[in-house]
């Protein structure tokens, strides 16, 4: 790294203080949202907010520049892309601070956010010179092609567990593939989720107003969905919000690609490494506290093993630090804010109502809740049927590879499934279970920028995330070309 690399900041820029991003930094005519790091209650900076008048011009801006940046050559497109995943790099140090302080994040979680997001724009780089189309045959005397077209203006709307992820993988892609870009960040994560996003592609070279950074409530997403510039909405979030969002994008005519909550299994076939197997349930289910849409929020364990699973998986949560990632080390961090803690507690209290019992946590201080096992659940406990979205991992005991089958489907969500022991008895489960990914000998939380990630059923509308097939499938139109070599004759 050179001297000058070493001594230029990304977010030092005084420039975003106060302001969004829409063709210049400018104010924002919604209200500032402080940035809260939950750790201390501490204001870590402030930043503006988009009303829904901010969102329409945002989106004739971006309509108007996405013409110029469509027109660009790829090559152009996709070295602005690589620059961007190089900052990413050089800057990993400052950005990695911001995100432990902002999402209550341990320094691993923080670097995987990192990491993934130069990946991302690595393999958006390559998406601009990715082929764009087909030949086709036909039984006239013309060449046939269907051939890929941008959409136009791309909405994307992220959420706060793991923001700079959520946010980039629909971002880049959509500009290497000839897009402009609006994107609405949580408001609790403005500078993850979105700020880290504009400032790179703005010192890499993005062109203005390719990209407009909008921070906002939920007035400003239904503005997104609302525009008429805007084709493609791309929304990361809760299942009740997607819906919405879902039935919004219909009613205008848009295609929304949803991907959603949560209820993730992990099944503990007989004869696993228990020691392994309880390794893998801790970190699926108390990595970030727990806030991961992929999240083991069901522990599946044969019952030759179930009760040392328990055992072992109360003790490992017993002994899991907590406290704050940008001064300690520390395994678990806060929850983002009060309303989620208090859901997490809610449901642990009413699992306890209907029988559960608590091997270990089910408490906590401040925003930091306690890694919390729990015994004695059944099929209808709400721990057990509800994506909890925090550091609770529910155990279940099964009798057969069918029943586990049932048990795991039994679920309306169907995003992630892990399987840990035997592989050719995983294999035969894998087969009999509705996931968008399945992941045999590792738990539930995982993602590569190449790999296509989704869900089915109430976790979303399927793998509209990560390598060319789906990145050129969610933010491109299917245009039909024909050409002859002379005008064709017709008999009128």
């Amino acid at each position: 790294m050179t001297q000058t690399q070493e001594q230029t900041t990304l977010l030092d820029d005084p420039r975003w203080h106060n302001n969004i991003l829409s063709g210049a930094w400018k104010s924002g005519t919604g209200k500032d949202i402080a940035i809260i790091e939950p750790a201390t209650g501490e204001t870590l900076g402030t930043i503006g907010s988009a009303s829904p008048d901010d969102v329409q011009t945002a989106a004739k801006s971006a309509a108007a520049a996405q013409k110029e940046w469509a027109k660009m050559v790829p090559t152009q497109r996709a070295a602005i892309l690589r620059k961007a995943g190089l900052l990413f790099e050089q800057h990993a140090e400052e950005l990695q601070s911001w995100i432990m302080k902002e999402t209550g994040a341990i320094p691993p979680k923080a670097d995987l956010e990192l990491h993934v997001a130069a990946q991302e724009c690595y393999e958006a780089a390559a998406l601009c010179t990715a082929p764009q189309g087909d030949v086709l045959t036909s039984d006239e005397p013309r060449w046939s092609f269907a051939r890929r077209r941008p959409a136009g203006v791309v909405a994307v709307i992220s959420p706060f567990n793991f923001p700079l992820i959520l946010s980039i993988r629909s971002v880049v892609p959509a500009l290497a593939l000839g897009n402009s870009v609006l994107l609405k960040p949580d408001p609790r994560t403005p500078v993850t989720g979105g700020l880290m996003i504009a400032r790179v592609l703005e010192e890499a070279g993005l062109p203005e107003g390719v990209l407009h950074l909008l921070p906002g409530g939920g007035d400003t997403g239904a503005a997104m969905t609302e525009a008429p510039e805007v084709r493609v909405v791309s929304f990361t979030g809760s299942t009740a919000a997607g819906r919405k969002v879902g039935e919004a994008a219909s009613r205008n005519l848009k295609r929304a690609h949803l991907e959603l909550g949560g209820n993730n299994a992990l099944v503990v076939l007989p004869g696993a490494d228990l020691d392994a197997a309880v390794s893998a349930g801790a970190f699926g289910a108390f990595m970030h506290q727990g806030q991961i849409c992929m999240t083991a929020g069901r522990h599946l364990v044969h019952e030759s093993l179930v009760d040392e699973y328990v055992a072992k998986l109360a003790e490992k949560a017993k002994n899991l630090p907590i406290g704050d990632p940008a001064t300690e080390a520390v395994a678990l961090g806060p929850v983002i804010d009060a309303g989620q803690r208090d859901n997490i507690h809610s449901i642990v209290e009413k699992a306890q109502t209907q029988g559960a019992k608590v091997e270990a946590g089910g408490q906590y201080e401040d925003l930091f809740y306690s890694p919390t096992v729990l015994s004695n659940v059944s099929v209808d406990n709400t721990a057990w049927a509800d994506e909890i979205f925090g550091p609770v991992a529910p155990v279940m005991s099964f009798a057969t590879i069918e029943d586990a089958a049932a048990i795991v489907n039994n679920s309306e969500y169907g995003l992630s499934v892990g399987i840990l022991g035997d592989v050719g008895t995983a294999m035969d489960l894998a087969d009999q279970i509705d996931s968008g990914k399945i992941h045999i000998n590792e738990q539930t939380v995982g993602d590569e920028a190449n790999a296509p990630f989704g869900g089915v059923g109430a976790s979303g509308t399927g793998s509209r995330f990560g390598g060319a097939q789906a990145n050129i499938e969610a933010f491109t139109e299917t245009q039909w070309l024909t050409v002859r070599s002379s005008i064709a004759q017709y008999p009128f």
